[in-house]
């Protein structure tokens, strides 16, 4: 992704949060693609590939979480979901799915395309770390990441991960054995401060750690550090024999 001509589908169904979106985004470097009922807005990311996405929760067709869920099996782009509602479960239910973020539906516009240049900037700031590592490849026993094509296996089988949760994968393996606190992992991976009740991160985790193989209850290969963060340990990993490796 350039930081210049990005792609953004807004696949809103509010008429005034649309064209005041749309009318915004025209004004900025973003290619704005527009589309209005869900089950449409999926077949255009799986054929149009933007870069990004805004999508309102209610949505005829299939609705935005639906979209979100279905989407994350081939986009790997920034998606930020748009909801009347945004307590702390729906938040926790918009992670789950793949949102990268969770904002009202009652939110300017400025507000939105704000948090849409902060991911964008967060996405192109990855893909620039990525091309410029020595490696794009991590093997730990039987768990193999690869960052080139955004993709994990475990024991050779692909391992199904949203995009925001492989990026917090690479983020803590890449630092293996080090501790990565909540603020690094905000700083890192969503280019904001950590406010220090945010709890996205834990929710992240909660779900990689049985992806991987490791244990919910007691963690062996992402370990929680109390009121530090979380760290990466590869000991429990290279113990399983025999070794496996990726297609």
């Amino acid at each position: 992704m350039t930081q210049k001509n990005k792609q953004v589908l807004l696949a809103v169904n509010n008429e005034p949060l649309l064209q005041g979106l749309a009318a915004q985004l025209k004004l900025t470097d973003y290619q704005v693609g527009v589309e209005q009922n869900g089950a449409r807005a999926l077949q255009l990311i799986r054929d149009q590939a933007p870069q990004l996405v805004i999508a309102e929760l209610d949505l005829p067709g299939e609705n935005g979480l639906t979209l979100t869920k279905l989407s994350r099996k081939f986009f790997s782009g920034g998606l930020i979901l748009l909801s009347p509602r945004t307590e702390e479960l729906d938040q926790v239910l918009a992670l789950d799915m793949g949102a990268d973020d969770l904002l009202s539906l009652e939110s300017s516009p400025r507000l939105i395309i704000a948090k849409l240049d902060a991911l964008s900037r967060r996405l192109f700031k990855l893909n620039v770390e990525l091309k410029q590592s020595a490696s794009t490849r991590l093997e730990f026993g039987s768990l193999v990441i690869d960052a080139s094509v955004r993709e994990a296996w475990l024991a050779n089988s692909n391992i199904d991960l949203t995009s925001a949760e492989f990026d917090l994968l690479w983020l803590l393996a890449s630092k293996q054995g080090l501790v990565v606190s909540r603020e690094e992992i905000f700083h890192q991976l969503r280019g904001i401060e950590y406010d220090g009740q945010d709890r996205s991160i834990d929710v992240r985790i909660s779900r990689i750690r049985p992806k991987i193989g490791d244990d919910p209850i007691t963690p062996r290969i992402i370990k929680t550090v109390r009121a530090k963060g979380y760290m990466f340990s590869a000991k429990h990993l290279l113990n399983q024999l025999p070794k496996k490796t990726a297609p």
